[in-house]
């Protein structure tokens, strides 16, 4: 998947707006005063935070942004303002006297966070005629309206714009925090994380369940896609069509998880702007977030960054792969939206009724995969002399055929780890099975995928052939 040009792109976003100030130094000695590291500081940096993260991010991707907010007529809003401008932001700042510009302060050392201190108050003012006068103004040409609300007071009534928005046909994506979905009715997608989500709808016990209580909000408020994010795991979209799936989080490593929720923001917000569907928003969220906890503090994703993080998510498009190769090829897969097929056996020596049953399967979805049982294990299910084949020889052959894209071997007597990790759409089985014989059938129901058997060409069996190899001989 590819992003084109965003240059066309105006996404304004309201929000709170806050200053991330950092201070890195090395920390070598405890001191004495308290069993506390003391760290020698050695320089200091200030970032946009908050909602200024979100348009900042929106600029560094390669599309316009006009940010929305408050902040204090003091140095950390004028030094605020500077900076976003400078990236090319559009400010259109409400500036407060006598109220200090929301702050955040964190010590760093060796790229660990060792305190983080907040500097802010209560507004002092009710910005909601403020803000719908300013949105207005910046509405028409508008490609789409992020609300980053981080209930520091900015937002007071998101309904009021949303509805504004509505007016003007502007979809709007939502990165919530505190306030009941209910306050966001109608809005077009909303974010937001696993403990925002299960604060608004109680705890679950499964992911169906979860997915339950997501079409529940999506039917209830209106609103047009929920996604939630979960870190480590991933992010699970629901929307108000009824569809849904899971997208597994890329394989990086986490230095700081600060602002990956604005850079998330940032990417549906864009495109949503640009009319893609929210599983494919949600996709392109998911790598750019996935990019951003590789970096330290609050930090951005610029445009190249993403453009090459989305070329390089080349999976192995063919042949014997290991279990997390496979892992990896299917999870890409199917975050392109394709479908998976999964079967099993030992294939011990491939013939006609084989081909035909797997090109069956193929014919299912986007890409089958063949697991296929090791030496020992074949021993332990066909007995003694099995298999004739070793399991090398057996993956290579395998992985010739037409109809098969990925081959795996697996040790246990059946599938069901594999099935666990791999969570295919459709499970299949050859016609000599029932479907409540098909061993991990349940497994594979229980994610809402599909379990077939399907037919077999009659006289063709490798226990047969080896009895006439036998015989013969």
């Amino acid at each position: 998947m590819n992003l084109p040009s965003l240059q066309a792109v105006r996404v304004v976003v309201v929000g709170d707006v806050m200053l991330d100030r950092y201070w890195f130094g090395t920390a070598q000695r405890i001191s004495q005063e308290a069993p506390v590291p003391v760290v020698d500081v050695d320089h200091v940096e200030d970032r946009p935070g908050g909602a200024a993260n979100v348009a900042l991010n929106v600029v560094s991707l390669g599309a316009q942004c006009t940010l929305i907010g408050a902040v204090g007529r003091d140095d950390a809003g004028s030094h605020l303002e500077e900076t976003l401008r400078a990236a090319g932001v559009d400010c259109d700042l409400i500036a407060l006297a006598g109220w200090p510009t929301v702050l955040k302060l964190r010590v760093m050392s060796q790229k660990q966070q060792l305190i983080r201190t907040d500097f802010e108050k209560p507004l002092i003012a009710d910005l909601t005629d403020g803000l719908g006068e300013r949105l207005g103004r910046h509405l028409k040409g508008a490609s789409v309206l992020i609300l980053q609300d981080y209930d520091k007071g900015t937002i007071g009534d998101p309904r009021a714009l949303i509805e504004l928005a509505a007016k003007f046909r502007v979809p709007v994506v939502v990165d919530p925090k505190f306030k009941p979905f209910s306050a966001y009715r109608g809005a077009n997608l909303i974010k937001p994380n696993l403990e925002e989500f299960r604060r608004a709808v109680g705890p679950w016990a499964e992911d169906d369940e979860l997915l339950v209580k997501a079409q529940a909000v999506c039917r209830e408020h209106a609103l047009g896609a929920l996604v939630v994010t979960r870190g480590g795991r991933g992010s699970t979209v629901v929307t108000s069509e009824g569809t849904h799936q899971h997208i597994p989080a890329l394989p990086v490593d986490v230095f700081d998880p600060t602002g990956a929720g604005d850079t998330s923001a940032a990417a549906l917000g864009i495109t949503l702007g640009l009319g893609w569907h929210p599983l494919d928003c949600a996709r392109i969220a998911n790598v750019a977030s996935g990019l951003v906890v590789g970096k330290t503090g609050t930090s951005v994703v610029t445009g190249p960054e993403l453009a090459r993080a989305l070329a390089a998510q080349v999976r192995v498009d063919r042949g014997v792969l290991s279990s997390s190769q496979l892992k990896d090829s299917v999870a890409i897969a199917r975050g392109a939206g394709e479908r998976v097929v999964f079967t099993n056996g030992c294939f011990d020596i491939l013939h006609a009724g084989h081909v035909a049953y797997l090109e069956e399967a193929r014919a299912l979805g986007d890409r089958l995969v063949v697991a296929v049982n090791d030496d020992a294990s074949v021993t332990r299910l066909k007995g003694a002399g099995r298999p004739v084949n070793p399991l090398e020889q057996r993956l290579r052959v395998l992985s010739a055929l037409a109809a098969v894209d990925w081959v795996v071997g697996f040790g246990e007597d059946t599938p069901e780890r594999l099935l666990a990790e791999l969570k295919p759409d459709v499970l299949v089985k050859g016609g000599d099975y029932s479907v409540d014989k098909v061993v991990g059938a349940d497994l594979v129901r229980s994610w809402g995928g599909e379990v077939r058997v399907l037919s077999m060409v009659e006289d063709c069996s490798t226990t047969a052939i080896v009895n006439r190899i036998q015989q013969h001989d």
